[in-house]
């Protein structure tokens, strides 16, 4: 009973996301919370959630997520999901770049009883940056020229101790 009653609020946090319908996103917690581990950012409380909800939708007006698993815990349930959104607006001090993004995550929706407290999200901020334009992906040449140009003295160690086998 309370799997399928935490189930049916997780669904309609994400949904009413979906539908911008930010009030009745606000109605699914007991207390509203978000954490996005990625940045170190916490938005606690109504008024901080929905600021976050305009910040965010302000860069990213098309903004969805798509369930993609849904997994309960003991004081849990884990959403791994698909979030995908066009850069149309700024973003902190970041200019509009007009790209699309698509990001997997995993959404932490905790719980008291059945009362939701705190939406956790993971997800890896390198992706967005990388398909934003913003940032180079370490692995390409010019992730890696870019790598060396910033830190020659960590990329120097590391030769040194290939080298040497040490």
């Amino acid at each position: 009973m309370i799997r399928r009653r935490r189930e049916q609020t997780v669904r309609e946090h994400m949904e009413s996301e979906n539908r911008h319908e930010f009030e009745t996103t606000l109605e699914t917690f007991e207390h509203p919370r978000y954490e996005l581990v990625a940045t170190g950012e916490v938005h606690d409380g109504p008024d901080q959630v929905m600021k976050y909800f305009e910040d965010s939708r302000r860069a990213f007006p098309d903004q969805r997520n798509e369930l993609v698993a849904l997994h309960h815990a003991d004081d849990a349930v884990l959403v791994e999901a698909i979030v995908r959104g066009t850069h149309l607006g700024p973003l902190g001090g970041l200019p509009p770049t007009g790209r699309s993004y698509e990001l997997p995550i995993l959404a932490a929706f905790l719980f008291e009883g059945d009362r939701l407290v705190c939406e956790r999200v993971y997800f890896d901020s390198g992706t967005v940056l990388r398909q934003l334009g913003v940032a180079r992906d370490p692995l390409s040449l010019a992730g890696r020229l870019e790598t060396l140009a910033s830190h020659p003295v960590t990329i120097g160690r590391g030769l040194v101790r290939r080298l040497t086998g040490r």
